[in-house]
């Protein structure tokens, strides 16, 4: 596959900026269709972004002959449908994280990648941002020396919406679509970071609670969880905290010294050690998921190999299903 068509299933906020306009920013790649049940979205999305066809029919997407490739950014519960779709077609797949709404999901898409030899790709896209790879080279060059353990801090307050218990409630906070609350949309990120830098987490378990009581799922989650080379680590989330209690935070000590860093905010990366305290300020590209595309599509053309598979994506789904109890 030297020129890749891309179909994208979904079109929300997402695709607007964080990835939309990366796929026609790579060689050999372009958007030529667009699917929403809604066809008002379509239609607009498809005029806005210059794209030539827009379908209300997911499946008259996947057989458009034009299409050779799928981008799927729908609400998790219906990632697995829309992939399985995809690769019984024959056609590659690059999913939103994350990859399901549930570990049993997972294992179905790996399972029909296997059978039809198609790849399918997740868009865990810190993973190739310059402001993480920096994080990756401090742990890897042994500047923290031995490993101890890694604690995530993540706090918000409830967003407005979280308020309007009268009005449709966000998909995030519908756990048949999302999987769980906010934990399962927010989380993800965190988890497959720390997986990515210390290898697979293979034992976890979590309390949950709903705290302040403005939606039915968990508001409130603290898990603990060993990696398979034995480091352990914890994890604290709060998606209804006072501001005063803001925090997006991961650390990992060491027993040279502690690195800190953040997910979402980007805030400097802070190394403190012997030699005293160094803060590192890393730019990351305008579209952020342009970088993991681009390897996407090379991997697809044959020109190189994108590590963030299905089958490397499915064991953040494990662990999150252990921390909330589900399976």
């Amino acid at each position: 596959m030297k020129q890749i068509n891309w179909g994208f299933i979904g079109c929300g906020e997402v695709t607007e900026k964080k990835s939309g306009p990366a796929f026609n920013e790579v060689m050999g790649s372009h958007v030529v269709a667009v699917f929403s049940r809604s066809e008002l979205k379509a239609r607009s999305y498809a005029e806005r972004h210059g794209i030539q066809r827009w379908y209300t029919d997911a499946q008259a997407l996947v057989d458009d002959a034009d299409v050779n490739a799928l981008y799927i950014a729908t609400p998790p519960s219906a990632h697995a449908t829309f992939a399985i779709m995809a690769m019984r077609a024959g056609k590659p797949c690059y999913i939103e994280k994350p990859l399901a709404a549930s570990y049993e999901d997972c294992v179905r898409i790996n399972r029909i990648s296997e059978q039809t030899g198609v790849p399918c790709f997740v868009a865990y896209y810190r993973r190739y941002l310059p402001y993480f790879k920096r994080v990756k080279e401090i742990v890897d060059a042994g500047e923290l020396g031995k490993i101890l353990t890694v604690q995530v801090r993540f706090a918000v307050p409830p967003r407005d919406l979280d308020y309007e218990q009268n009005t449709q409630l966000p998909w995030r906070l519908q756990s048949h679509i999302s999987g769980g609350g906010y934990f399962y949309d927010l989380a993800p990120h965190q988890l497959d970071l720390l997986q990515t830098l210390f290898g697979v987490i293979v034992k976890a378990h979590g309390y949950t609670a709903n705290r302040v009581g403005l939606y039915n799922v968990e508001d409130t989650v603290n898990a603990v969880f060993r990696f398979e080379n034995g480091l352990t680590g914890s994890g604290a989330w709060c998606f209804a905290a006072h501001e005063s209690a803001r925090e997006d935070r991961i650390e990992i000590y060491g027993s040279k010294g502690r690195l800190s860093f953040s997910v979402y905010t980007y805030s400097p990366i802070r190394l403190c050690t012997s030699e005293g305290v160094k803060e590192m300020e890393v730019p990351n590209p305008p579209y952020v998921q342009l970088p993991i595309i681009k390897s996407v599509i090379e991997d697809m053309q044959g020109y190189g190999a994108c590590d963030c598979t299905s089958v490397s994506a499915t064991p953040t789904n494990w662990v999150m299903d252990r921390v909330l109890g589900k399976i």
